[in-house]
């Protein structure tokens, strides 16, 4: 086209629903003055051109989604969603509003308020999502589970009752998904699909209808080829249904009126055209070449314009035209071409010029499909049928957020009016000279100079939208790229340096407090952020703590608990504590040991789409519809630290002096059923009295011993225990994460008292021995470690942590390559022979204890006792 040259006309201001016309199903008709329009609302107004203002406002029950004209018959259908299909007649509208104006309720709108009147539905269906009327015929789409199906009906009168019965004819369509929605609500589906009317040519529908009217007439060639011989020989329209799924398909009128009585499968009826694989979102009629009568000069003004092309528009911009034309072999047959315009696809329309217009939420383009510059010959009119352009090239008319719009039936001659419906909920006209060459100086006038500055300054406010429009966009993503190259960079520190001080920190600290009357072992774990990085939204703070499975049931498995702390803002420099319980349960116990690990998760959804969500309401359906292209791990996982919570960590010292905390915090022995037992048996005059005297009576304390070298208790105790004795050093170390370290340093112990976290005795020896008869050249010195404890399951807690500390020592004195004395293995083997002797007479005694009466089970129970001692005490040392 030579040139694209608009003049944007203010008309007036709409309400708008909350997040713009874009959340509803905005919707405008213009028929000669008046104007039909729906913002996405529950109101239908009714604009006077001529005067300049609203004459009505009808409220419907819920939001309006779709609007058609009957202009013949003054009716006006409006689809109500999740209600049905009402018809208002439009001749009554002077008396409606006369009695409105004397009960004027909505004072915030300038035109009274007219409720639309129950009686005034004449389809009740919930489930109803696009419909047309044809004639007297009325054809509807409602939604299924799993499909759609399109009903047929005579078509309902204004103030006529509902009648059911007057269903003609019904098929079903099939979809490749379900539609939107969950079974058994009746949510709005995403995408409503398109209904729209074909008819043959020679047909009158068309008579008086305003233009846009979603029904239009096909050329005979294009109409025979697309819907085949029945279509044709019938004379019947066809309704064309564009589907949310992609699918364009068709349905011949008449075979679905007599589709009951008929043969056959009713769904041969239906006939698939194409798949676009997005919502269809547009459906529309053209005329690319000059009729015969027209090119001639003999077309008659108003007579209707048969078109030779049929297209759709997608919601992502994918662009579908249907056309006849001859091919190599002379015959002619329908060419089908796909197109890319931008997208997403707010609306479009076609008008009769060969043009179509789309809108997108920053621009709106025309498309030009006519074959300029090529001469026709009127003689044989057949060689006029031509091919699609190879290519569209969309031309900006700089207009932004057009949500809905329609072709003016006032335009000039020569030109083309649009009536549009902007994001902001104001009703524009846009004049447009698609052919307009440069102008040359003219003399301009008064009037002419204002005018000209009246459309400068909506071009300016136009242009001002657009930019604040795609400057809060530049910017929303401006920030999701810093999110994510911040979170890139800790990502980079936190993993690139696996040993030594990291950036990014996480400690963890163990302390018993009061809390509600009882003493908890409570774990603090500090996060702090040494790097010059902030960790801002979309960081999260993982704690896992994994407690061990219960002494009493050693095949079952331990509990998980799971902490997650958003990391609100952490910038460089701060830290955060985070304080959280580790037991003991409400029964008591406290199962060790207790693993305490963390860990830093970023969230890439939650960063991507709070930095993308719209700032414009009209961006908000469309970026619903478009995933974010994220792997399928949404998250960043970054370890942080772990650390086991065992029993000497656990332990309290009362006999402390310098330790008043722990003396503070120490509870009771645990009063257990069977003390309670023996304290009530207790003669009055015996010489033992108190539970106390009665458990070291009846149950003497667990014990369990370990032996270590002395040389490999040397070699890695040097550093940070000189000045100790090797006992001393040893117990240090092994009470090394306990709070009561400090005095055991300062008072130079070698032997401890305490009390486990269940309130029972607990003592902790270590002793200088020698061990002889394992190597030849002499004894060798080695530390025992002695633990004793009232309790069998405490001891073994213990034990465990003991060995635990004693495996991280032998793999890092082994790393320097230390190399064992020499040692007589004939001794080794004989302490072998041994334990394998206990071990299987263990699995003897456990298997009785399954099989025999009580009083045998007692006694190998006291067997497997004894031999459980002999095993936790064992003759060899680890050298």
């Amino acid at each position: 086209m030579a040139g694209a040259a608009s003049r944007v006309h203010y008309l007036t201001d709409f309400c708008c629903p909350l997040g713009g016309p874009a959340a509803g199903r905005p919707r405008v008709l213009c028929h000669e003055p008046e104007v039909f329009l729906s913002t996405g609302r529950e109101f239908v107004y009714v604009y006077d051109q001529e005067g300049g203002q609203l004459t009505a406002v009808f409220q419907f029950p819920d939001q309006v989604w779709h609007l058609q004209l009957l202009a013949p018959r003054r009716a006006l259908y409006v689809l109500c969603a999740r209600t049905g299909l009402y018809c208002l007649a439009l001749d009554s509208l002077s008396r409606s509003l006369s009695q409105a104006s004397e009960d004027k309720e909505d004072e915030d709108l300038p035109s009274p308020v007219i409720p639309v009147d129950p009686d005034a539905c004449v389809l009740p269906d919930a489930t109803l999502c696009a419909f047309t009327v044809v004639e007297d015929m009325l054809i509807t789409l409602v939604q299924g589970p799993t499909q759609w199906k399109m009903q047929l009906f005579e078509r309902p009168c204004p103030g006529e009752e509902p009648r059911p019965e007057g269903q003609i004819g019904e098929v079903e369509l099939s979809t490749c998904t379900p539609p939107g929605g969950v079974p058994g609500k009746s949510a709005a589906p995403c995408f409503l699909p398109v209904l729209c009317c074909v008819l043959p040519p020679g047909s009158r529908a068309l008579h008086g209808q305003p233009q846009g009217f979603e029904c239009f007439m096909l050329e005979e060639a294009l109409f025979g080829l697309l819907f085949g011989a029945d279509a044709t020989l019938l004379q019947s329209a066809v309704i064309l249904c564009g589907l949310p799924d992609g699918q364009l398909c068709c349905v011949v009128l008449r075979a679905l009126v007599t589709s009951r009585s008929a043969p056959g499968d009713p769904k041969a009826l239906v006939k698939i055209l194409h798949h676009l694989e997005e919502p269809v979102v547009f459906i529309g009629a053209l005329r690319t070449e000059p009729q015969p009568e027209e090119a001639a000069g003999g077309l008659l003004p108003g007579e209707d314009v048969h078109s030779d092309c049929l297209v759709a528009l997608g919601h992502q911009g994918r662009t579908l035209a249907i056309k006849a034309s001859w091919n190599n072999s002379g015959n002619l047959v329908p060419e089908l071409r796909e197109y890319c315009l931008p997208g997403p696809v707010l609306c479009a329309v076609c008008d009769g010029d060969g043009h179509m217009y789309h809108s997108t939420p920053s621009d709106l383009c025309v498309v030009d499909l006519t074959r300029n510059g090529i001469s026709w010959n009127l003689e044989k009119p057949d060689q006029a049928i031509g091919g699609l352009p190879s290519t569209l090239c969309p031309d900006s008319l700089n207009i932004c957020s057009v949500v809905t719009l329609c072709v003016s039936s006032r335009a000039p001659t020569g030109g083309t009016e649009l009536l549009a419906l902007s994001a902001k909920g104001r009703l524009i006209t846009c004049s447009l000279d698609l052919n307009s060459e440069e102008p040359g100086p003219a003399r301009m006038t008064m009037a002419n100079a204002g005018q000209k500055i009246k459309e400068l300054l909506l071009d300016i406010g136009d242009v001002s939208e657009r930019v604040s429009f795609l400057k809060k966009a530049v910017d929303q993503r401006n920030k999701a790229l810093t999110s994510l190259n911040e979170a890139m960079n800790v990502s980079c520190a936190l993993l690139s340096r696996q040993e030594g001080a990291r950036p990014i920190s996480c400690t963890t600290t163990i302390a018993w407090s009061r809390l509600e009357l009882r003493d908890v072992l409570m774990a603090t774990c500090v996060l702090e952020n040494g790097s010059s990085f902030s960790l801002d939204q979309g960081w999260t703070l993982y704690i896992k703590v994994l407690t061990s499975s219960s002494a009493l049931d050693l095949d079952g498995a331990g509990s998980t608990f799971t902490y997650t702390i958003p990391v609100d803002r952490l910038s460089p420099g701060s830290r955060r504590e985070v304080t959280l319980p580790l037991g003991p349960s409400e029964s008591g116990v406290l199962d060790l040991p207790v693993t305490v690990s963390c860990w830093l998760f970023y969230s890439l959804r939650e960063v991507v789409s709070g930095a993308l969500a719209p700032s414009d309401p009209l961006e908000i359906p469309y970026l619903e519809e478009y995933p974010l292209n994220l792997p399928k791990q949404e998250v960043v996982c970054l370890p942080l630290c772990k650390r086991t919570v065992d029993m000497l960590q656990c332990l309290r010292f009362p006999s402390l002096a310098s330790s008043p905390a722990q003396a503070s915090c120490l509870p009771g022995p645990v009063r257990e059923h069977v003390e309670t037992f023996l304290e009530t048996c207790q003669a009055p005059h015996s010489d033992l009295a108190g539970p106390a005297s009665l458990r070291a009576k009846y149950l003497p304390p667990s014990t369990a011993s370990i032996r270590v070298s002395a040389e490999l208790l040397r070699a890695s105790l040097e550093d940070g225990h000189s000045g100790f004795s090797l006992c001393s050093a040893t117990l240090q170390w092994l009470l090394a994460e306990n709070v009561a370290v400090d005095v055991v340093r300062a008072s130079a112990l070698s032997s401890i008292q305490g009390v486990a976290p269940d309130g029972t005795d607990f003592h902790l020896i270590v002793r200088e021995v020698a061990v002889t008869d394992l190597s030849p050249a002499g004894p060798i010195q080695a530390v025992e470690i002695q633990v004793e404890s009232s309790s069998l399951a405490d001891m073994c807690r213990a034990h465990h942590a003991i060995i635990r500390r004693m495996q991280t020592m032998i793999t890092e004195q082994a790393a320097h390559g230390s190399s064992p004395p020499d040692l007589r293995m004939q001794y080794l083997h004989q302490i072998h022979a041994n334990h394998q002797a206990l071990l299987r007479e263990v699995q003897t005694l456990r298997d009785q204890l399954c099989t025999e009466d009580e009083v045998s089970s007692y006694t190998a129970a006291q067997k497997l006792l004894q031999v459980y001692k002999q095993l936790r005490n064992p003759s060899l040392v680890l050298l």
